[in-house]
């Protein structure tokens, strides 16, 4: 037999990655449609967003802008929800706001302001979620400073609205100590917002730690993809 296609070697990728999610799922007495798989495709071609699309997967990530445009705009036709989740500059923004609809990696009041009148231009709705930090040294948690407070859009009702936080964990600590502050963080985050109640946490070698803390959105690369390539 030879080789297996890039069809079929994703499609099993993604059942596996799905088995987990489902496992976990079970396993933390939750419900699997609770919790969305996030392909995380930076360093892939459009042509693998395609295949996954085509086997079921809606929800994409990608961290660069330079990389994310060209790439969403190959896969126009497609329908994609396209989750930014690296370092955004407030002047990538506007870029950003045209393809994406959640910005996970919101750190300061200044970007949310940037992404709405961003997304008020191109009369689209975006959701943001508040990046969080632990410190390394003493295991805090804090939420970047656009803070929960900044959650409406504009009048129009675009723009973004921050709907939870997104981890940012020390790679120092363990997944389940990291996941279990940051589940506590999530709560205090709800109780003031209960409609904050997305939370983005975990990667492919600690997601189902963080399904059980509570994730709601995981993002999966090289579980899925494989080891990363690099894009010209």
């Amino acid at each position: 037999m030879g080789e297996p296609s890039r069809t079929e070697e994703l499609a099993n990728n993604l059942c596996l990655v799905r088995e987990r999610i489902a496992a976990a799922a079970r396993s933390a007495g939750r419900r699997v449609d609770e919790i969305t798989l996030i392909g995380v495709t930076k360093g892939w071609p459009a042509d693998d967003v395609r295949i996954l699309h085509g086997l079921g997967l809606k929800h994409f990530a990608e961290n660069i802008d330079q990389h994310a445009a060209p790439k969403a705009e190959a896969c126009r036709d497609l329908d994609i929800e396209w989750h930014f989740v690296g370092q955004l500059q407030s002047n990538k923004a506007a870029s950003v706001a045209r393809y994406a609809s959640v910005v996970q990696s919101v750190d300061r009041a200044s970007l949310v302001h940037a992404l709405s009148k961003a997304a008020s231009r191109a009369e689209r709705s975006l959701d943001c979620l508040v990046q969080v930090k632990f410190d390394s040294d003493q295991g805090r948690g804090r939420i970047g400073r656009a803070g929960p407070r900044s959650r409406r859009g504009d009048r129009s009702g675009r723009g973004p609205s921050v709907h939870g936080p997104h981890d940012r964990g020390p790679i120092d600590s363990a997944p389940s100590e990291v996941f279990s502050r940051f589940a506590d963080l999530s709560r205090s985050v709800r109780a003031v917002h209960s409609e904050a109640g997305l939370i983005s946490a975990g990667m492919s070698g600690d997601f189902e730690e963080a399904i059980c803390a509570g994730a709601t959105h995981v993002r999966v690369g090289s579980a899925l993809l494989g080891e990363r390539i690099k894009l010209r």
